[in-house]
C-alpha cells in the first residue's frame, strides 16, 4: 500500500493547480443478498486483504476471506478487525451481518467454490530481497483449489512481487499441483490503497490495473470491477506488478528529493522551503495549468518533512532496487531515494536544533508515532529515528500518538515515557516535537507559552499564532 508523506497541505499551496474532483465517500452494504454476482476468495486478511475483501462484499460480490491465524478469523468473524482503518469496524458489522462477507482458515473446499482466488499475503523484505515465500505458499494453497474444483477458477495476484513473479513462480507452482492449464486463469491486480484512507481509495479509485495471461483472468477482472468507472488498463502481469512499483517510486523519489532540496535550504539560511515549493508547483507541467483553484495532488509530496515510512515505500523501493541489481543494473536513483530518506530523521532533528542549547536534560514530548495520521502502522517510522536521536542527545523524551502508542512501544526497545493527556504534558517540557500531523495536534500552539520550542518538521503549525517568546522551528526555518 502506498504511503506517503502525508501531512495537510499548507495553506499557501492550496491555489496551485488542478485537482480532481473524487468521490471520496466510503463503500455501502447492498441491499439485501440477492444479487451477489462474482464468489471471491481472498488469501491474507492483511491490510490489502481485509480491505479489498470489505470493498469488494459492499459492491455486491460474495467474499470469504482465509488467513492461517485462528486468533484473527475469530476476531473478524466477530467483527473485530486486527487493524485500524477509518469507518471499517462498521462497514465490516453490516457486511457480516448481511452474509457478503466470511472468514475462515485456509479451506480447499472453500476456496474451490470460487470464481476468483485473489492472493494478497505480505512480501516482506529480507536483507533487502522480496521474500516470496508466503505467496509460494498461498500459490500452493490456491493449486490445490483449481485442482479439486469443478469450474475454471481466475488466481489473481493482489500483492507488490516483482515482475516476471505471477507468470513465473505462481504460475508454475499452481501447475505443479496437477491442474489442467486450461482450468485456471491467472491475472494480477495491483492496490493503490493509502493507510488511513483505504475504503475511500477502493470505492473511489483513480484507476483499475488489470494484468492478464489468459481470456480467464481477464473477463474475471472486468465482470468484478464493472460497476466502476474510472480508467481500466488491461496489460499483462509483468506490466502490471512493474507499474505498482513505478508508482511507489516516483512518489517516494518526489519526498526524497523534496527533502534534499530542504536540506540545502537549511544549510544555506534564509531560505523557506516552502517558497521553494511554491515556485515550482506554479510550473503548468506540475499544475496542470488550468487555472483551477485548489491544492495539486503532488503538493503534499513535496512538503518537506523527516522522511517516508510505512509498509509499501521503504519496502518496494529496496526490493525494486534489489530486482535492478540482480539484473546487472546499476539503479542509482533506487539507492538514492534509501539514501536519503534514511539519513532525514537524523538530519531534520539537527537542523532544526541548530543554535539552540543542547538537549542535554531537555525534556521533549514527541507528538506522533505512526508513520501518517489516520493510522496505528508504525512500520519504519521516522519517529523511531528521531527519537533515537533526541535520547543519543541526552533528552528525556515523553511520547503520544492517538493509536500507535502500543504498537511503537513493541519496536523501540528503548526507554519512553508515554502520555495518554498529551495537553496537560505540554506545559511541563521544555520542547515539543511534532512527527506526525494528527488533526489533534493542531491546537499546540495554544499551549505553548515562554521560551518553550516547537520542532515543527512538516510545517503543521503556523508559527504567526504562537505566543509571543515561543521559539519555532522547522526545516529551514527559524522563527
Amino acid at each position: 500500500m502506498p504511503g506517503p508523506d502525508e501531512g495537510q497541505v499548507p495553506a499557501r499551496l492550496h491555489d496551485h493547480g488542478r485537482c480532481g474532483e473524487r468521490r471520496a465517500t466510503l463503500p455501502r452494504v447492498p441491499e439485501g443478498n440477492g444479487g451477489l454476482r462474482v464468489k471471491v476468495a481472498i488469501i491474507g486478511t492483511g491490510y490489502v486483504g481485509l480491505v479489498t475483501g470489505v470493498g469488494l462484499a459492499s459492491v455486491g460480490h460474495s467474499v470469504t476471506c482465509l488467513d492461517m491465524r485462528e486468533s484473527v478469523v475469530e476476531s473478524l468473524t466477530a467483527g473485530i478487525p486486527p487493524i485500524f482503518e477509518q469507518g471499517l469496524e462498521e462497514l465490516l458489522a453490516q457486511l457480516l451481518e448481511s452474509g457478503s462477507i466470511s472468514f475462515s482458515l485456509p479451506d480447499v473446499d472453500r476456496l474451490a467454490e470460487a470464481d476468483i482466488i485473489m492472493i494478497a499475503v505480505g512480501t516482506p523484505s529480507r536483507d533487502g530481497d522480496i521474500d516470496l515465500s508466503q505467496i509460494r505458499s498461498a500459490a500452493e494453497l490456491a493449486g490445490r483449489a483449481v485442482a479439486a474444483a469443478d469450474h475454471p477458477i481466475a488466481v489473481v495476484v493482489k500483492s507488490t512481487v516483482v515482475p516476471g513473479t505471477t507468470k513465473g513462480l505462481v504460475l508454475d507452482t499452481i501447475a505443479a499441483s496437477g491442474a489442467d492449464r486450461e482450468s485456471f486463469g491467472i491475472g494480477m491486480n495491483p492496490e493503490f490503497l493509502r493507510e488511513g484512507s483505504a475504503l475511500v481509495d477502493f470505492n473511489s479509485p483513480d484507476r483499475i490495473v488489470i494484468g492478464f495471461e489468459d481470456d480467464l483472468a481477464r473477463d474475471r477482472l472486468r465482470e468484478l470491477y464493472a460497476d466502476f468507472s474510472c480508467p481500466k488498463l488491461e496489460v499483462n502481469t509483468q506490466t502490471a506488478e512493474l507499474t505498482k512499483y513505478a508508482n511507489n517510486l516516483y512518489l517516494a523519489l518526489q519526498i526524497s528529493a523534496a527533502n534534499e532540496i530542504a536540506n540545502v535550504a537549511a544549510r544555506v539560511g534564509g531560505i523557506d522551503p516552502l517558497d521553494v515549493v511554491e515556485g515550482v508547483l506554479s510550473d503548468h507541467r506540475w499544475s496542470g495549468g488550468d487555472g483551477v483553484a485548489g491544492a495539486h495532488p503532488i503538493a503534499k509530496y513535496l512538503i518537506p518533512g523527516p522522511g517516508f515510512g510505512g509498509s509499501c515505500f521503504p519496502k518496494d523501493v529496496e526490493a525494486f532496487r534489489e530486482f535492478g541489481l540482480t539484473l546487472e543494473l546499476p539503479m542509482q536513483m533506487s539507492s538514492a531515494i534509501l539514501e536519503v530518506n534514511g539519513a532525514q530523521p537524523g538530519f531534520s532533528l539537527d537542523s532544526m536544533t541548530e543554535g539552540l542549547p543542547p538537549l542535554d536534560g531537555k525534556r521533549v514530548l514527541v507528538l506522533g508515532l505512526s508513520f501518517k495520521p489516520q493510522t496505528d502502522d508504525v512500520r519504519e517510522t521516522p519517529a523511531l529515528g528521531m527519537i533515537r536521536a533526541l535520547r543519543a542527545a541526552g533528552a528525556t523524551t515523553l511520547a503520544h500518538d492517538p493509536l500507535a502508542m502500543d504498537a511503537y512501544a513493541r519496536i523501540d526497545g528503548g526507554e519512553v515515557e508515554f502520555v495518554v493527556d498529551w495537553r496537560a504534558t505540554v506545559a511541563t517540557v521544555d520542547a515539543v516535537l511534532v512527527v506526525t500531523p494528527w488533526a489533534d495536534y493542531r491546537g499546540i500552539g495554544d499551549l505553548l507559552s515562554g521560551d518553550q520550542v516547537l520542532l515543527d518538521p512538516r510545517r503543521s503549525v503556523d508559527p504567526a499564532g504562537l505566543a509571543a517568546g515561543v521559539v519555532y522551528r522547522s526545516i529551514g526555518v527559524k522563527k
